[in-house]
């Protein structure tokens, strides 16, 4: 998504570079935007995963009673219920990894944005 927002935003980089922005405020920038992403998308994934951990079971009673259906039948499967146990440890693993990488997908858009040449970059606008 980065990448597709340079691109498009090749002119208004170039715009900027020739007001006097240099590459490292650009590059800047571009690092907020990810980042930023990055953590909502890490918020909201940490949240809806945690919940749905947290309410799995409840959830899957709700389902075989609405729809009367059984996911694990105690005549055929070893196990009659879903596991669910809720790790904050590996939560926050999970969750510090993902902001790591999200910070090293930010890094080329970044770098690519900050490589704009004003001059190439008006030529056709």
């Amino acid at each position: 998504m980065l990448m597709m927002l340079v691109t498009d935003k090749q002119a208004d980089i170039a715009i900027l570079r020739t007001l006097g922005a240099t590459p490292r405020s650009i590059m800047g920038m571009f690092m907020v935007q990810g980042v930023l992403v990055g953590v909502v998308g890490i918020g909201f994934g940490v949240s809806l995963g945690s919940l749905l951990s947290w309410k799995l079971p409840g959830i899957i009673k709700w389902i075989e009673h609405t729809f009367h259906v059984t996911f694990l039948s105690p005549d055929v499967y070893y196990i009659s219920e879903v596991p669910s146990r809720l790790d904050w440890h590996d939560v926050g693993w999970t969750a510090l990894l993902t902001f790591a990488f999200s910070l090293l997908a930010t890094l080329y858009p970044a770098w690519r944005a900050s490589r704009t040449q004003p001059a190439q970059a008006l030529r056709y606008e």
